[in-house]
């Protein structure tokens, strides 16, 4: 979930303002830049500058090869690019691929590669092919950035003790027992004083911390290493900048056309997808960030690759690095409060005028502190968190074979290789299907553990002809996809096996269980959970004769034989209720006479223990696995879901979620009351605290719900008066009351919370759209929420669930009052 949420549900509406990158309408256009960008665009030089001297010197390029790429990636990606405050730079996961570059073509062919590269990119975003380039697999990304990491940090560590390093990772650790019986203390001395500087100046502690700490950690290591190098009159390599008179440009490419065309590829491949990668994390990064709620828009990543192209060609024609979107830099402008691509512009700006008129100062930076600088950039791309996520999707291999493969081959051929691994994978998985067969009590359970297509039909047919003729069967299906041969085997035996006499049972262990021709027979709608109340089928009122066996469906499988026509109680008896959206309890006092409800006595207890038995019947044995694992390694989950207590809200069917996933509040009405209240209540504050400072999770989303009882119970009555813990509990619903009221005008509605589409349909509903909005502002009046929100460590959604249609909407950024977006099938794949 991507989508931003609005900064504040006031009640009352300010006339709207055109931000200040966004002249007025008609006007004259003028080039202005806000305060913010301002003052961003300068702390993100201050990170640049040193960065890009170091990457320069890590690839072998002439260092000003780094102050051209960073001035041509702030001013021209950021001006064309289709991510407004993603800031464009020689890039650590470029540092590899140029490096071999250098080595193999030299510096003046390496040019004319970026510039062909650039090209190959506009010919992407001509194309716009920029939303498939993410389809490779997180696991190949994370892998090839890892493993261009490991190069940089083990290359690195020459320059840091003093030598040099050699052209590949193994030659590097063959030479490293060598260079540390001779290392250079001068060298080693200055790197250890920037590691340190880098490690400790964002933990000084106190006010003078949260001064200091907006200096960048980087510049001041690399300043105070410089500073005690030039004051203790060290002898050491140092920054050496020659005359811009004697700059090397871009020549015509030389070498084998073979080796040139995989060059070119391989940089518009990393070029490219790293750019796309961080257009996205951007996004994601300005979504956390209420401020900038309808000033900035979403990325266009069909134009970012034009950008990124446009760079690239002109970088390599003024002889300078290639280059792509930086992470370091966009989250530093993300967070020092930039509003539009003018702070980009700006620091491309001062990177210029720092390259023209800073050349004696830059020239005292000692070459072992920016090596110390990038080789802590090279280590902090191994990510553990991305470790744990790919170990968490059981892609482990492919994220090891892919950063093995960058080490030791290198880029182009490790994310080849991982892809072929991942493909691999991706197969033995489709065919791994697991087919037994279990006689039990006299009932045969024939067991399918995989997905099942064509390739384990054989083993299918084998098996379901060890069923005795006219026995009872259980076919038990534990998987995602059935294919139509498959289907119309199974189809086929269970038309045979019951006109032999035999019954069979087809069920679907697993929700969401699909096949390829419908599960639809006899008016019969699969559900994808075991029936408590009726829940199984949905038919026309009309039952069978007695003791007629019903033919059903379970989880997406051929039509099964379970029950009699004559017991209520049996799975798959018809449900005549009203299944239009009601409020709950809250709104319906008349516990014994609620519209619907079955008459006579409710066997709770005997339902509950039911599901138990289905539970332990069919979910445990495929679930005792994974519960072991969260049992050992504790919960970590990456979401807080705080919703409705109503019943109809199932959290982990609406959002596909299982055990670990989702750290769940519920309450009456999805309300979060302000701290410090009178008689407040701190079990959902606790949760929250919990959640955010404990757990650490990356995201809350506050989920509403239509025919809510709790809103209908505030537009009925007058909570807060103390009567009862219901009532009481309702005044935190005040403010949502107050910023939606019943009797506001048709322009006032326009401008509150909505359905993409159409307008709510009543009061209610208009009622629940503002009350998720108000319950985020109240979020925001928490300590470690608001603390979490300013690092940029957590990200706020909003969400509404329709349920008398099962959809989902998502709360997306409006500059006034929000849109709830209907969420599509098609939403999934982008």
């Amino acid at each position: 979930m991507s989508a931003c949420v609005p900064a504040r549900a006031d009640s009352a509406r300010t006339k709207h303002v055109h931000p200040p990158h966004s002249p007025p309408p008609g006007g004259p256009r003028r080039f202005r830049v806000a305060g913010a960008d301002l003052s961003a665009a300068i702390a993100v030089f201050l990170i640049a500058l040193p960065l890009s001297l170091g990457i320069a010197l890590a690839t072998g390029a002439p260092l000003q090869a780094g102050l051209v790429a960073a001035a041509v990636g702030g001013i021209v990606a950021g001006r064309i690019g289709g991510c407004p405050l993603q800031v464009s730079g020689p890039a650590a996961g470029l540092t590899v691929v140029t490096a071999d570059l250098i080595q193999r073509y030299g510096w003046r062919t390496t040019c004319a590669i970026t510039v062909l590269a650039g090209l190959a990119q506009l010919g992407l975003g001509c194309l716009r092919v920029a939303r498939s380039a993410l389809a490779v697999s997180p696991a190949i990304v994370h892998g090839m950035l890892a493993g261009i990491g490991v190069t940089i940090a083990v290359a690195q560590l020459h320059i840091v003790l003093g030598g040099t390093p050699q052209s590949s990772v193994p030659d590097n650790l063959v030479a490293l027992p060598a260079q540390l019986a001779n290392l250079h203390p001068a060298d080693v001395a200055v790197s250890v004083l920037t590691l340190t500087l880098l490690l400790l100046w964002p933990r000084v502690p106190g006010r003078a911390g949260r001064l200091l700490g907006k200096l960048p950690a980087a510049l001041i290591a690399v300043a105070g290493a410089t500073a005690v190098a030039a004051l203790t009159g060290l002898r050491l390599p140092k920054v050496d900048l020659p005359s811009w008179s004697s700059h090397a440009l871009a020549t015509l490419p030389d070498g084998p056309v073979l080796g040139l065309v995989a060059a070119v590829l391989t940089t518009t491949l990393v070029c490219s997808v790293q750019s796309l990668l961080g257009a996205v994390a951007v996004d994601k990064l300005v979504a956390a960030r209420p401020a900038l709620t309808g000033r900035v828009k979403r990325s266009d990543l069909d134009r970012e690759l034009l950008g990124q192209g446009a760079a690239n060609i002109v970088s390599g024609s003024l002889g300078g690095l290639p280059i792509a979107g930086v992470a370091v830099r966009s989250s530093a402008n993300v967070a020092a409060g930039a509003v539009s691509r003018n702070s980009t512009m700006v620091h491309g700006v001062l990177v210029v005028i720092a390259a023209l008129l800073m050349v004696p100062a830059l020239e005292l930076i000692p070459l072992a502190s920016l090596a110390a600088l990038v080789m802590t950039v090279g280590f902090k791309m191994v990510s553990l968190n991305h470790i744990r996520t790919v170990t968490r999707h059981r892609e482990v291999l492919v994220y090891a074979v892919t950063t093995c493969g960058v080490v030791f081959l290198g880029v182009l051929e490790g994310v080849a290789l991982g892809i072929a691994v991942a493909v691999g994978v991706a197969l033995h998985r489709l065919t791994r299907t697991r087919i037994t067969h279990d006689d039990m009590e006299g009932v045969h359970h024939v067991h399918v553990r995989g997905q099942l297509t064509f390739l384990a039909v054989p083993r299918l047919s084998r098996v379901l002809h060890q069923v005795p003729h006219g026995a009872d069967a259980v076919v038990e299906l534990d998987g995602s996809f059935m294919d139509h041969a498959a289907y119309e085997t199974l189809q086929d035996w269970q038309k045979t096996h019951t006109a032999q006499g035999g019954s069979v049972d087809v069920t679907g262990r697993r929700p969401g269980t699909r096949i390829s021709e419908p599960a639809e027979m006899d008016g019969c709608r699969c559900r994808p959970w075991t029936p408590w109340r009726n829940h199984q089928c949905e038919r026309p009122p009309t039952a069978p004769p007695s003791g007629t066996a019903r033919r059903t469906t379970t989880g997406g499988a051929p039509g099964t034989t379970t029950g009699s026509a004559a017991d209520p109680s049996a799975p798959g008896f018809p449900d005549t209720r009203d299944t239009r959206d009601t409020p709950d309890a809250l709104a319906a006092p008349d516990h014994s006479g609620r519209p619907g409800r079955p008459a006579g006595p409710r066997h709770t207890a005997h339902e509950l223990a039911r599901g138990i038995s289905a539970f332990q019947r069919n979910t445990a044995p495929l679930v005792r696995h994974e519960l072991a694992r969260l049992a050992r390694e504790g919960q970590q989950p990456s979401h807080l879901f705080l919703t409705c207590a109503d019943s109809r809200v199932v959290t982990s069917m609406i959002t596909s979620s299982g055990p670990g996933d989702l750290f769940v509040v519920r309450n009456v009405g999805n309300f979060v009351p302000l701290p410090g209240e009178e008689s407040g209540d701190d079990s959902v504050a606790a949760a929250i605290e919990y959640a955010v400072d404990v757990l650490e999770v990356r995201s809350i989303t506050v989920c509403g719900h239509s025919g809510c009882g709790a809103m209908q119970a505030l537009l009925s009555t007058e909570p807060g008066s103390g009567r009862t813990p219901l009532q009481r509990w309702l005044r935190h619903g005040l403010p949502s009351l107050e910023s939606a009221p019943a009797n506001e005008s048709a322009d006032d509605r326009a401008r509150r919370p909505r359905l993409a589409g159409r307008a709510p349909a009543d009061a209610a509903e208009q009622l629940c759209l503002a009350n998720v909005v108000q319950q985020l502002a109240h979020l925001r009046a928490h300590d470690y929420v608001s603390r979490a929100l300013d690092a940029g460590n957590l990200e706020l959604h909003g969400m509404y669930f329709h349920v008398g249609e099962a959809q989902s909407y998502l709360l997306s950024e409006d500059a006034e009052g929000g849109v709830f977006e209907r969420v599509l099938e098609t939403d999934l794949t982008a």
